[in-house]
């Protein structure tokens, strides 16, 4: 679908991996400065990536904590079988889930901001343009379940594979293409009638 085609992952989906297995076999090793540079590089997108799952400010910080000291603890046990970036979504999707479990019924605490929403559309040279486009797309993808937004941010913001995401998800294949399907159909109805209501100037970006 072409208004999401600008959406995806800042870095190609091998760059970067070797150096990440390489701070991963650090942080086996006991290396807490590998464990610092891999969180620095990783915070961001981790950030932007459980927004999708929970606008709470005070979860995505529990389950970025979380993440990371799992990676601590269970660094030797990677073996390379996918890439770094999945297997870390992976946790990230498990201890998320996890910590949306704990804190169920509670009230809501404080609201993520939502900064790193267009973090992924830095392609666009007009400022203007580019928040526009980035509220318009937070508002559509706000309309889908939280699964569908997993799967689509995982897909254009983090260019994972439908195989990727599947094992991000722990779900067939068939599931992804499901969501993405539900997803894609949602937003194509969607869309339109947020950029009209903008004033129709997004619509114009990708002409």
């Amino acid at each position: 679908m072409a208004h999401l085609s600008v959406i995806h992952s800042a870095r190609p989906a091998d760059a970067g991996d070797a150096s990440d297995a390489e701070l991963v076999r650090q942080i086996a090793a006991g290396d807490r400065a590998a464990l610092a540079r891999l969180y620095r590089g990783y915070h961001r997108r981790l950030v932007r990536f459980l927004a999708r799952l929970t606008r709470r400010a005070d979860i995505i910080d529990e389950a970025v904590n979380d993440v990371f000291w799992v990676i601590w603890q269970q660094a030797g046990r990677y073996r390379g079988e996918a890439r770094v970036s999945t297997w870390i979504m992976g946790i990230a999707y498990r201890c998320a889930l996890k910590d949306l479990r704990a804190h169920a019924g509670e009230p809501l605490a404080d609201v993520h901001n939502g900064d790193d929403d267009g973090a992924a559309l830095r392609t666009f040279d007009d400022p203007v343009a580019l928040h526009e486009l980035s509220d318009w797309l937070a508002k559509g993808l706000a309309h889908l379940s939280r699964e569908q937004r997993v799967a689509i941010e995982l897909a254009y913001g983090g260019g994972h594979s439908l195989e990727e995401i599947a094992v991000i998800m722990d779900c067939p294949v068939s599931t992804v293409k499901a969501r993405m399907f539900h997803a894609r159909v949602k937003l194509r109805n969607l869309l339109p009638v947020l950029a009209g209501s903008s004033g129709g100037s997004v619509g114009n970006v990708h002409e």
